[in-house]
């Protein structure tokens, strides 16, 4: 659970934009997007590797120039 300390006097509109920043450093949101829908343990791990076989190539691709 997140909590934001809103100090005496502080706007709204301030506090919103405090808790909106730490939803999104905490990873909140692409996380229960995630949850909405199962993905097999081995689609994650095919999707992680593919992934890291596509930024391979682009930093190699880089030290080629």
């Amino acid at each position: 659970m997140l909590i934001v300390p809103i100090k005496e006097g502080e706007n709204i509109e301030r506090a919103l934009k405090k808790l909106k920043r730490k939803v999104e450093k905490v990873g909140m949101i692409r996380e229960l997007r995630s949850r909405k829908q199962f993905t097999k343990p081995s689609v994650v791990a095919r999707n992680r590797r593919l992934k890291a076989i596509y930024v391979q190539g682009l930093r190699q691709a880089e030290l080629d120039k």
